[in-house]
């Protein structure tokens, strides 16, 4: 028997209207005796029944909310929820083998990523109980879609927020080269090189737009990573690109991804921090038609917003300077704390700073494997914007 978690009064407001989190001054009381990960059930301050969920005294999000039914048995749960969620991704990227199979609690697997690169998957986990029926997760990828590789890539921030160890596994296989298709482009991924899971997925819908404005234009790709808006720019026939970033091994993953692709666009590829980069190239007044920054997240939590808007500030400042006349800028914030009215006024900011118009041309979230669930802010947070510069 499950043990019961019930709610202060009126704490199920937010919860009734489609939020998955239960924080942990929202509790009142805990009947019965849970271990973390466990599963319970949680009811409001008159004893109604309101879902099930994972349980974490560790942790500000007391309880994960899985269903507003009951869940008798996880393994059939996680094997459902993971069969609909490939359908959706076969729906919408029917030639595609790689993609975000799972997006955490938008595919109703609080604190699960899988991210699926032909037969290996590929997971971060976030919650306890998705770590205390780990096995469960990984059955059903080996015996429902013939996993050949099974391993996690955490990031050690979130495992920390968890009270999980901070510690990587591998559940089947081995953590080994993949080379991937994104429809238009193939990626080698080196997992033991690559950041996150190997692969951002989240940009791949708006790599595409890049072709449309690429053509016979010099480009810049900073923070390039494993270089997809620069290899699709080379693709829609880019006159030149310039790949730029800190990492020497994405460099040469870039590199490499550029002649696995038999690209033949002029490209240079520079090892170098990206503000140091602009700041250079603004000394020697180079110019781009096409600048795109896609910089890490810079606001991990709202304490050091304040500084985060700043340095996206300057950094799109560096950026539109480097931007020819009447060229384009394409920039993106990965920071779920930074909301996309203040990304945009931010962007604004820097350009009335420079005395430029701008005319925001496209506007983008993450990919469409990347699903939001309305009543939970938390699950959008990639912001793609693309402005001519006058």
């Amino acid at each position: 028997m499950k043990s019961k978690v019930f709610l202060k009064k009126n704490e199920e407001r937010r919860i009734n209207a489609g939020h998955l989190w239960v924080f942990s001054n929202e509790v009142d009381k805990l009947e019965g005796t849970v271990d973390n990960g466990d599963l319970v059930e949680v009811f409001d301050s008159r004893n109604s029944f309101i879902g099930t969920g994972f349980y974490n005294k560790n942790s500000l999000i007391a309880v994960r909310l899985l269903s507003k039914e009951h869940i008798e048995n996880f393994r059939e749960y996680a094997e459902n929820k993971i069969k609909k969620a490939f359908s959706l991704r076969k729906l919408i990227y029917p030639e595609r083998n790689s993609f975000r199979l799972i997006f955490s609690e938008s595919d109703l697997m609080p604190g699960l990523i899988i991210d699926k690169y032909n037969d290996t998957y590929v997971l971060q986990v976030y919650s306890a109980g998705i770590q205390k029926n780990i096995a469960a997760i990984t059955s059903v990828l080996q015996n429902d879609f013939n996993a050949k590789n099974i391993f996690t890539k955490n990031e050690t921030y979130f495992r920390t927020l968890e009270g999980l160890p901070e510690t990587d596994e591998v559940y089947l296989g081995e953590s080994t080269l993949e080379t991937i298709d994104d429809g238009s482009i193939k990626y080698k991924i080196d997992f033991q090189k690559s950041h996150k899971t190997g692969f951002y997925f989240d940009q791949s819908d708006n790599r595409y737009f890049i072709e449309k404005i690429a053509n016979g234009k010099t480009v810049l790709d900073a923070f390039c990573n494993s270089g997809g808006f620069g290899l699709h720019a080379a693709k829609a026939g880019a006159s030149s690109i310039t790949f730029v970033d800190s990492s020497a091994s994405e460099i040469e993953n870039a590199k490499h991804n550029f002649e696995l692709n038999n690209l033949s666009t002029n490209a240079e590829f520079i090892v170098s921090d990206i503000f140091d980069y602009m700041e250079a190239s603004l000394t020697q007044n180079k110019k781009f038609d096409v600048v795109m920054i896609d910089p890490p997240a810079f606001a991990k939590n709202k304490r050091n917003l304040a500084t985060a808007k700043k340095g996206y500030e300057k950094l799109n400042r560096l950026a539109i300077q480097l931007v020819s006349s009447d060229g384009i800028l394409v920039t993106s914030s990965c920071s779920h704390h930074l909301s996309k009215e203040e990304f945009l006024q931010v962007i604004n900011n820097a350009a009335v700073k420079l005395q430029k118009k701008i005319q925001l041309i496209y506007y983008n979230g993450a990919s469409i494997d990347h699903p939001v669930i309305l009543s939970m802010p938390e699950t959008v947070y990639l912001k793609f914007a693309v402005f001519r510069v006058m």
